[in-house]
C-alpha cells in the first residue's frame, strides 16, 4: 500500500513539474538510445520529462511481457536532468540509459520521454542559493518573478561546503523533483518572495548530505489587463 501511496506522488510530481504550455513537442528514446531535441526556431525549453514506463505499448517491440508490465516507473531527477543539460540551446543530446539516469525500476525496460518548446531567448536567470537552514529571497527591481529552476538538495561538492565534513558533501545526486513546484507556487507574479530552505518546507531527499535551495528566476512584465466591455 505504502509503495502503491509512493508511486502516486511521484506521478503527481511529474505532472506538476512545470506548467504546461501549449502543444509541446513530445519526444521518445528507448532505453539504451539517444534522445534528440531541437529548435529551427527559438531555443529549448523543457516543461515534462520521465525516463522510465508508463505504459505497456512504448518501446515494446520484441521485449517481453515481464519487461513492460510496470506503469508506475518514474524517475523523480529526470525533469532536472534534461532541463539542465538542454534547456537555452538550439539542440541536445541525452541517453536513454541507467548512468545517466540511474535504474528507478530494476527489470522493466524502460524510455525516456520528454515534452519540450522552443521559446524566444530571454534574459539570462538570476541565481540565487540558500544554505540548509537558511532563508532564500528572491526580488525585482522591475517587473514580476518567475522562476524557471530549483532545486533543494546538492549537486556539488563546493556549495554550501564552509564548515562541513566530507561525509555530509559526498552525495552530489540529491534531487527533490517538488522543489520546482513549491518555489514557483510561492514566488511566481510576485514582487519579491522569501522561502525557507529547510526539510519541513521540501522533505529530506538525501539523509545526512547538507543540502542547500538553488534557484533560477527571471523577472518579467506584468500582463496588461484586458479592457472590460
Amino acid at each position: 500500500m505504502l509503495r502503491q501511496k509512493s508511486s502516486w506522488i511521484i506521478l503527481l510530481i511529474f505532472l506538476c513539474q512545470h506548467e504546461v504550455e501549449a502543444n509541446p513537442t513530445r519526444k521518445v528514446a528507448c532505453e539504451g538510445k539517444q534522445l534528440h531535441l531541437h529548435c529551427d526556431s527559438g531555443l529549448i525549453k523543457v516543461t515534462k520529462a520521465n525516463y522510465g514506463r508508463t505504459d505497456h505499448s512504448t518501446c515494446a517491440a520484441g521485449k517481453p511481457k515481464l519487461q513492460l508490465q510496470n506503469k508506475q516507473c518514474f524517475q523523480p531527477k529526470s525533469f532536472f536532468k534534461v532541463s539542465t543539460r538542454c534547456d537555452g540551446r538550439k539542440e541536445c543530446f541525452i541517453a536513454a540509459v541507467n548512468g545517466v539516469f540511474s535504474d528507478p525500476c530494476v527489470k522493466t525496460y524502460k524510455y525516456l520521454e520528454v515534452y519540450y518548446t522552443c521559446i524566444k531567448k530571454e534574459a539570462n536567470p538570476t541565481r540565487k542559493v540558500a544554505c540548509e537552514g537558511k532563508h532564500l529571497h528572491l526580488h525585482c527591481d522591475s517587473g514580476l518573478i518567475k522562476v524557471t529552476k530549483a532545486n533543494y538538495g546538492r549537486t556539488d561538492h563546493s556549495t554550501c561546503a564552509a564548515g562541513k565534513p566530507k561525509l555530509q558533501l559526498q552525495n552530489k545526486q540529491c534531487f527533490q523533483p517538488k522543489s520546482f513546484f513549491k518555489v514557483s507556487t510561492r514566488c511566481d507574479g510576485r514582487k519579491e518572495c522569501s522561502i525557507a530552505a529547510v526539510n519541513g518546507v521540501f522533505s529530506d531527499p538525501c539523509v545526512k548530505t547538507y543540502k542547500y535551495l538553488e534557484v533560477y528566476y527571471t523577472c518579467i512584465k506584468k500582463a496588461a489587463k484586458k479592457p472590460i466591455k
